[in-house]
This record gives C-alpha cells, sequence and structure tokens, in this order.
C-alpha cells in the first residue's frame, strides 16, 4: 500500500485524491492550509460559479480534460442530488466588436457556432435572431450544468472520507516537506501538488508561469432562468457578463471580469455595480418588472484569484529533493469543468512513479 499525500483541499486536490482512492491500493493524506467551509482569498474553489463552459483549444490537455470531466458531472447531476449540482440551459452570446478583447480572447472556443464540444453535451445549437439580446450579432445553447460549492467540496472531503482518507490542516513551505505530513508518521511515497495559485511561491515548485486572474462576483437571491455568457461588455477588454444559478439554493452568481495579474482581494463597488446593471439588461427576469439593480437581494460580493498558467494546465510528474511528485494545477477558472479528467491523468502519472519507485 502506497503511502500518499495530496497537498492542498481545492477542487483539484479533493478530485485527485478522490480518484486514487476509489482505484488504488493508497494511504492517502491530504494536506492543506484551507479546507472545505473556509472562504479566504488564498481559496480559489469556494468562489467559483461553477459550472462547465468549454474553452480548452483543439488537441491540448486542456480540451482532453473537459472531455473526461463532462460524464462525471452529468452523472452526479443525474442521479445525487445531494451533490449539489444540476443541469441548467447556457446560453452563449456574440458580438462582432470584442473581437480581440481579453474576454473574447479567453471565451474563444466557447463562442463557436462550430464548437468541438457540440459532441460532448447534449442539447447544442445555434440560436435565431429573434433569440438574442439587443445588441448581439450571434449564439449558441446548450446543457451545461451549475454546481453548489458549498454543498460540493464538502461532499468531495466526505467522499474522500468514506474510502478512509486522512484530511490534516497543515503548510508546507517546500513540496518535499509534504512527504513528512503523512497521517501514519511515515515518510510518504508520493507528493501530488494541488496547491494552485501557491504554486508560484512553494519551494521547489516556483512556477513563474502562473499569474492571478482576478474575478469578482456578486451572489444573489434572485432566480435566473438560464446560464448566461456574452463575448464582452462595453466596459472594459477584461470585465465579463456571466449569470449561473447555483443548485440547491446555493444563490445566482453574477459577474464579472477576468483581471490578470491583479492580486486585489476585496471587492471593487464601482465594479460590483457595473456586474450588477449588465447582468440585469441581459436578463430582466433576476427582477421584478420596472426594477433595476435595486430589485436584487445580495447575499454576499465575493473576490476569487483564477490560478492562470501561461502554456497550459500542468499535469506532471517529477523527483524534487529525492521526493516522487505528481503536478495538478494551474487550472484557471476551469478547475470543476477540468476537474475528473485531470485527476484522472494524475493519477495515471501516480501509477508510473510508484512502479518506478524502487529504481529512483
Amino acid at each position: 500500500m502506497a503511502n500518499i499525500v495530496v497537498l492542498g483541499a481545492g477542487v483539484s486536490g479533493l478530485t485527485t485524491a478522490l480518484q486514487l482512492a476509489r482505484n488504488g491500493n493508497n494511504n492517502i493524506t491530504i494536506v492543506a492550509k484551507h479546507m472545505p467551509g473556509d472562504y479566504d482569498i488564498e481559496y480559489a474553489s469556494p468562489w467559483a460559479g461553477a459550472n462547465y463552459l468549454p474553452v480548452g483549444a483543439p488537441g491540448s490537455n486542456h480540451k482532453n480534460f473537459e472531455i473526461n470531466t463532462w460524464p462525471e458531472l452529468s452523472r452526479l447531476a443525474s442521479d445525487h442530488p445531494e451533490v449539489g449540482i444540476h443541469f441548467q440551459e447556457a446560453r452563449v452570446f456574440r458580438r462582432a466588436k470584442d473581437a480581440g478583447s481579453a474576454t473574447a480572447q479567453w471565451f474563444a472556443e466557447l463562442l463557436k457556432e462550430d464548437a468541438w464540444f457540440k459532441e460532448v453535451v447534449p442539447n447544442f445549437k445555434v440560436l435565431p435572431q429573434s433569440e438574442l439580446p439587443p445588441g448581439m450579432d450571434g449564439g449558441t445553447s446548450f446543457t451545461s450544468v451549475c454546481i453548489n460549492t458549498a454543498l460540493y467540496l464538502p461532499w468531495l472531503a466526505s467522499q474522500c472520507l468514506k474510502l478512509g482518507v486522512k484530511l490534516r490542516r497543515g503548510i508546507a513551505t517546500h513540496v518535499a516537506d509534504a512527504a513528512d505530513m503523512h497521517h501514519s508518521g511515515k515518510r510518504a511515497d508520493l507528493v501530488v501538488n494541488c496547491t494552485g495559485l501557491s504554486s508560484l511561491y512553494l519551494g521547489g515548485v516556483e512556477d513563474t508561469a502562473l499569474y492571478p486572474g482576478r474575478g469578482q462576483i456578486v451572489l444573489v437571491r434572485n432566480e435566473a432562468p438560464h446560464m448566461y455568457s456574452t463575448s464582452g461588455t462595453d466596459d472594459g477588454s477584461d470585465e465579463a457578463m456571466y449569470i449561473m444559478h447555483r443548485a440547491a439554493g446555493g444563490g445566482c452568481i453574477l459577474g464579472g471580469c477576468m483581471q490578470a495579474g491583479n492580486w486585489e482581494s476585496q471587492p471593487d463597488p464601482s465594479l460590483a455595480t457595473r456586474i450588477m446593471k449588465r447582468c440585469v439588461d441581459i436578463c430582466p427576469e433576476l427582477v421584478p418588472e420596472g426594477k433595476g439593480i435595486e430589485g436584487l437581494s445580495i447575499v454576499r460580493h465575493g473576490v476569487g484569484l483564477r490560478p492562470m498558467r501561461k502554456g497550459s494546465i500542468r499535469v506532471e510528474r517529477e523527483i524534487i529533493s529525492g521526493v516522487a511528485v505528481v503536478h495538478n494545477y494551474g487550472h484557471g477558472g476551469y478547475g470543476y469543468q477540468t476537474s475528473y479528467g485531470a485527476a484522472q491523468e494524475a493519477e495515471r502519472l501516480v501509477k508510473e512513479a510508484l512502479k518506478e519507485k524502487p529504481r529512483l
């Protein structure tokens, strides 16, 4: 039985630990500074929408991770209401004038009328002009899912616990140090690094390709009939408009922005007002007839720092200070929609590393 430490308890760490616990003869400890139930700027997963809007480029691992994640999210939405995932129709709108903006580049694959994921998600169609909001030049719709992170992250943790995984709070300043944090008291055979943006500073990793993609949201009690996204806004290249209604009383997320390199943890009141106005303009049904943003019932304002990575998501293995390490981080704003696919690849690399370990 292999002793494994998974470093990090966001959606990537929890899903990877669950994958390893389900399918292998592994003795696993999750070690993390932040756990489900915490809200901290260093802990991105609770702030996520979270949904399934594929953006991986053709030929990329990112695309493969999204393809391999959809079946599990769909199964959970269909068969396990306790998980906090439900199906929701997504409507994605495009404006020609947004071409080249930061948001349009972020959503490049999502915006295509001949998108690769039309073979993955159900009910993909190009919207007729009659179903487009004013000012929009095109759009598509398909069946997506929206996740109540306040239910789903604890569910992932509980599934891990059910399979014998141990959860411990702790801080590793160097990735190799995590090998000494296994609950057995013995040195771990392998460490899985799922520390997200913290891998920028984690000793032995210090990945300078990482940077924050600041997102700001408003969580409201109002309900939206669909999930909505647009290719851009008139308020700046890095501002966005998206709406998604979380499952099981999780509220409705109004967003947002993608501010590269911005570490600010506090909500910007001016941006919050712009977000709310954009969302009510696209979806007037959010508020009672005749009401503007004053008709929104606000639960909280939130800021999350997406763990963006130049190049791609990193799912790789290496030896660091004599410790076998498998990395699974850099998922940007796509952690949930790549979670199972990336965890499957991480599991494959763990098995390879453990087979080779006697020769290391």
